[in-house]
């Protein structure tokens, strides 16, 4: 993983959540790092969990909207920056600022214009399609 010295104990930590209509899913990733343990994207393990909760409000014409939240939960002094998440064809019937989220091709989104991502600074925006996205992050960079 690029960015900081030979050997990190904690690399990152990170929450993605996605309101799905009447359910709330929250997909907590969190990825731990050491210079022996790297694959090729330098994550060497994830965790996923889920949990509900409330509903997000339709568009007008009834389009299911979708709220996405990701957060730099990582405990050190560590930013994350080039975040690329695994989308699909992902599009939206409201507008997503693309520097917050835009897709760069099939199956490759990046996550704030690929900017730094500081501790415990959190993106979030509202997406609106008819079925929700099953995203996942593919690479990140870490810096200490």
């Amino acid at each position: 993983m690029k960015g900081g010295g030979a050997f990190h104990r904690f690399c990152l930590c990170f929450l993605l959540a996605i309101f799905l209509g009447n359910e709330f899913k929250l997909v907590h990733l969190r990825v731990l790092q050491a210079a022996a343990r790297e694959n090729r994207n330098g994550i060497s393990s994830m965790s996923l969990q889920s949990s509900n909760s409330g509903p997000a409000t339709p568009l007008p014409g009834g389009i299911p909207t979708y709220i996405v939240q990701i957060l730099n939960s990582c405990a050190s002094d560590c930013s994350i920056s080039n975040i690329h998440v695994k989308c699909g064809w992902f599009s939206s019937a409201r507008l997503v600022n693309p520097r917050i989220f835009k897709r760069v091709s099939y199956d490759d989104c990046l996550v704030n214009d690929g900017r730094a991502l500081g501790p415990g600074r959190t993106l979030s925006f509202q997406y609106a399609n008819t079925f929700p996205y099953p995203l996942s992050v593919s690479s990140a960079t870490c810096s200490f």
